[in-house]
This record gives structure tokens, sequence and C-alpha cells, in this order.
């Protein structure tokens, strides 16, 4: 099997299961051999930060010589990025390999009517090569929620992470912001420690605190009050701050207020692993996260003229963006480009975002929950005055670069799978 056969046969699963439960993933991984049992993990789960936090956390541990695996979902550039170790992605033969061994049980069990979905498939592929390539600590992000989520199979993590809540997927996980962080509490397990986002919602963050006793968890919360910003701007910020009884530097190549709250929550996370008896130095931690940098997060990806790629695609992604635009540039024109999927909280990301932009052109993303673009430009034209949308993504492009002098701002934001394509573009354009 090649690469691309893997990714295609990857691809042919559902995308969700017909029924919530850990009960069919947790049995295919069971007769792979359970290779989550030699494994040791810090569990992530949250709406908005997981990755950059995770990435922060892996490159860490990874600066101090762990052997490290981080899983992510979803991807911006390439399948492979959803399974990393020590910032190298699975060769795609490897990917090929393990797939083309592990389908034929999937089979079997869509024939005994146990459907293994696409993120349950892809989450064993990651255990399975995790476990053969001896990962010290693999870092693991969840795909969706937590409580049922494939990624909850595992035993009692290192240490669990709680990121920040906020309002995505209602359908799914609940239309408060208690009803998002019971489900993704259910990452927390009897007896662990775990560290929290510095700034969640009063009603969130009491779950937060209720499940952690409930489970009898240490709970480490973020606290950024101590936090001396250096500097700062869309190509990053430095700051100092307390940790763990020391003054300590960061340098992040990470963009917004935000980064700081993410990078404190994964400062916490480590704290929390030094208590686990797993050592990382300051140092380690200093260069690690100095050294990540994360495709459509706020990426700063030309600066004449300035271009921003930003996957704000819910309210809490959408009001980070809104809260750097007014920061680092505020008196700048704004022109952007919006791609939207159609089971998003669309109304509440843009009422946050478009009031800041002086022209808006909207395209669809790949994928089919897309919104088609002229239906997202009738929404649009409820907040900004000039308004066009494209088919084409290249075109689209184009004509946003035409209609962005030497001193405005292009800011494309949106679906991450429309980030995925115009990251693309940009980087061909050379512009």
């Amino acid at each position: 099997m090649t690469y691309n056969e893997a990714v295609e046969r990857i691809d042919s699963l559902l995308v969700f299961g017909s029924q919530p439960g850990l009960e069919r993933v947790g049995e295919l991984v069971k007769r792979l051999g359970s290779p989550d049992k030699s494994l040791r993990f810090v569990h992530a789960a949250g709406t908005n930060g997981k990755g950059s936090t995770c990435a922060l956390i892996a490159a860490a541990l990874r600066e101090q010589g762990y052997r490290t695996g981080l899983f992510i979902s979803p991807y911006v550039l390439e399948f492979r990025e959803r399974f990393m170790i020590n910032g190298e992605m699975i060769p795609p033969q490897t990917l090929a390999d393990i797939v083309e061994e592990i389908f034929p049980l999937v089979e079997t069990m869509k024939a005994e009517g146990k459907i293994i979905t696409e993120f349950e498939f892809v989450f064993a592929v990651a255990l399975t090569w995790y476990a053969r390539e001896k990962c010290d600590i693999v870092v693991l992000e969840t795909g969706l929620g937590g409580r049922f989520d494939a990624t909850n199979i595992i035993d009692c993590p290192l240490v669990s992470v709680i990121t920040s809540i906020s309002l995505d997927h209602t359908r799914i996980l609940g239309d408060t912001y208690a009803k998002i962080a019971f489900e993704k509490c259910g990452i927390i397990k009897q007896g662990g420690i775990t560290a929290a986002y510095a700034d969640q919602k009063p009603e969130a963050l009491a779950v937060i605190k209720n499940i952690a006793a409930e489970r009898e968890n240490e709970l480490i919360t973020a606290d950024c009050s101590g936090a001396r910003i250096l500097r700062e701007g869309l190509d990053g910020l430095r700051y100092t701050i307390p940790f763990d009884g020391e003054e300590i530097d960061i340098s992040l190549r990470l963009t917004g207020a935000h980064q700081v709250k993410n990078s404190v929550t994964a400062l916490c996370a480590l704290s929390a692993l030094r208590k686990r008896g797993v050592a990382v130095s300051n140092e380690a931690i200093k260069r690690g996260f100095a050294s990540v940098s994360f495709p459509a997060r706020m990426e700063l990806l030309s600066e004449d003229p300035t271009v921003l790629l930003d996957g704000a695609h819910n309210p809490g992604g959408a009001q980070a963006l809104a809260d750097a635009l007014e920061k680092y540039i505020p008196h700048r024109r704004k022109v952007g480009i919006v791609g939207m999927l159609a089971d998003k909280d669309i109304d509440t990301a843009l009422g946050m975002l478009l009031p800041l932009f002086d022209e808006v052109i909207t395209v669809a993303p790949d994928n089919p929950r897309k919104m088609p673009a002229a239906e997202l430009a009738a929404k649009v034209s409820a907040y900004c005055g000039k308004v066009s949308s494209f088919e084409s993504h290249e075109k689209a492009y184009a004509y946003a670069l035409s209609r962005t002098g030497k001193d405005d701002a292009l800011i494309i934001f949106g679906s991450l799978y429309l980030a995925s394509s115009m990251r693309a573009i940009i980087k061909r354009s050379g512009k």
C-alpha cells in the first residue's frame, strides 16, 4: 500500500460514529495488543488553544531529551502532521504500512456491526506507532469534546490539561459553557493532576473545579497576573513570569495575548509533570517554547504588505484575533478573506471581527460542510459595506492583494480547511 492509498483508505471511514461511546475504539486498540498500556501521556482537552499548548509542552519535553510523541487534530498543511515524534512527522511509508496492517481489523469489526470512525482509526494508528517507537511521553490532543473522545480510552495520564472553554460544536457538546466544560472534563481521571487555562468563564471554571475535586485531582490553575510583557507584536512576544519559585524568561514566536495564557497553561502542565517525577529544566522549557511555530495561528506570512493567516472559526478564536488586530494594527485599513463551515456559530464570530474590517472577500472552504461563498457574503454584508465573493481561492487572494495597499493589512481567517488552502497559495505566490 502506498501513502496516498493509505490516506484514501482512512478517508473512506465515517467522520462521526453512529453512537457515542468508547467501546468500539477500545476494542480495536485491545485487538492491536493494547499499545496504549506501554505509554505515558499528557492529555489535553478544550475549545481553543489545545494545539498551541500541546506543541509547547511537547517541545519542552523534546528539548529535555525525552522521546516525545505529539498527536494533534486537525492538521493544516499535511495529513501526517497529526503524528509526530520529536518534531518529525511519521514517514509516509510507515503510515501506509500501519494502515495496511490495521485496516483488516476494522473490516472484521464492521462485519460484526461495530463501525470504526476515521478519528478512532487514526488514533489507533498513532498509538501503534508511538508504542513501536518507544516514546517516553505522548502529548495527546482530543479531537472533539473529551468524555466520549476516542483518546479518552487511556488510563490516568501524567497530567490532564483543560485549555480555554468556548462555545463550539454546541449541537454535540451542549449550548452553555458549563455543559461544554463537563464534556471536556471527561478526560480528568481519578487520582490525577489537572492543569487548567488561566481565564475561563466562571461557569466553566466551577465545573472544572468540581470535577477535579470529585476525582481527587490536584488542580493547578494558570495565573498570568505575574507576567511582565517585555515585547509583543505580530511576530511574537517575550515575557517574564514566576515559575516554581524562580523567574523564567519566555520568548514565543506565537502572536496574541491569548498565547501568554496558553503558554502559562503549558508551564502549569510542566510543573505538574515535575510533581510526577518527570524532570524538565527551565532551560529546556525556554528553548522548547522559543522553537514553536504553528501554521494558521495568527501566522504572519508577509510584512510587505502585512498578510496574517488565522484559523479563527469559533467565538473564542474570533475574539482572540479581534483583540490582536485592535492591539497591534489598530489604525490600518484591513481587507479580509473569510470562509466558514456552515455548522459553526458564524454570526457570533462575524459580529466580533467584521466591524474591524474595511472590505471583505468571502470564499467557501474545501469541505462538504462549507457555507457557500455567496451565502456567507449575505451574512457579512450586515457588518461590512464592501463585500465580494469568489468561488476560486486563487482568484480571491489575487483580488484581495490588489485591494491591499502597502500600509494596509490583509487578514485571512475562518475554517482551518480554508487556512490550509490559502497558506499553500500564499507560499506559492511569494507574497
